[in-house]
């Protein structure tokens, strides 16, 4: 069965909504599919339950940020996937309520930190801002990208990103997010390591690290891996008896990428208990 297990929507970057998320997923001839939104599960069972109607087979998930502030010179943020959870667990959303807080008021550091570059930002426009969901990525992006600041998230990242004072706010360790998603009922994976370990190029000491943290498995199909770090992610796996996944990280059509792709094979993956938290 074709597989993709991290897809993103309206509730937190993507640009698609759970219906538009569904009918893409049938049109590309996925069967299983989860959707994993950063810091939030509030399109969790509305997918869900068109999965079903769809006749698709379908795994809760959440995409939750964490950072390491001492890794290395500098800190490190990791994205924490969990499968197969409650979404009204009460220990995991006391994690991605307070996440959610910080992405928020990172919007307002940015949108100071470019007015110290010197562009010139009316702050109560910006306060009555309406963001559209349906445009992909965050609020303070689209306000700048409107004011004709940048062009898009890359151009973000290219140009204004490196003279930038703030990153991002103290979000959990990754320790307390992998509790939460094991309190939740879920299992935790260590998303796309090839890209959040980019400076290292992911090596066998960082793949062990996240071990220590208590992570249950890796994201090893993945947008930003070759096939070289797709095999080291799957060896290291079965090396620690851990779980296998993968998924395209779509953000319909935001980040540039292509839905179910890499193309993935539940055949492929190794799900151990989540088989039996996937819902038809």
């Amino acid at each position: 069965m074709r597989t993709d297990l991290h897809i993103h929507t309206t509730a937190s970057d993507g640009c698609w909504t759970p219906e538009r998320v569904v009918e893409g997923v049938r049109a590309t001839g996925i069967g299983l599919f989860a959707i994993a939104d950063h810091d939030t599960t509030a399109n969790v069972y509305t997918t869900e339950i068109l999965a079903r109607a769809a006749g698709l087979a379908f795994l809760r998930g959440v995409e939750v940020s964490t950072m390491v502030r001492d890794y290395g010179p500098k800190e490190l943020t990791l994205h924490i996937l969990g499968y197969g959870i409650d979404p009204e667990n009460q220990t995991l959303q006391s994690v991605i309520r307070r996440n959610d807080r910080l992405l928020k008021e990172s919007d307002d550091a940015h949108i100071q930190d470019i007015i110290k570059l010197g562009y010139d930002i009316d702050l109560d426009d910006y306060a009555n801002y309406e963001h559209d969901r349906t445009r992909g990525g965050w609020r303070a992006l689209n306000y700048i990208i409107d004011q004709g600041i940048c062009a898009d998230v890359r151009e973000f990242f290219r140009v204004l990103w490196p003279k930038m004072t703030h990153r991002w706010h103290d979000f959990a360790h990754p320790t307390e997010a992998i509790a939460a998603i094991r309190a939740a009922g879920g299992v935790p994976i260590l998303a796309h390591p090839g890209a959040s370990f980019q400076r290292n190029g992911c090596t066998e000491e960082d793949l062990n690290a996240v071990l220590d943290y208590g992570i249950g498995g890796v994201e090893c199909y993945s947008y930003a891996h070759d096939d070289a770090m797709t095999a080291q992610c799957i060896e290291w796996c079965q090396r620690h008896n851990l779980l296998i996944t993968g998924g395209s990280d779509y953000h319909g059509g935001f980040a540039g990428r292509a839905l179910g792709v890499p193309v993935v094979d539940s055949a492929y993956l190794r799900l151990g208990k989540l088989e039996a938290l996937i819902t038809t």
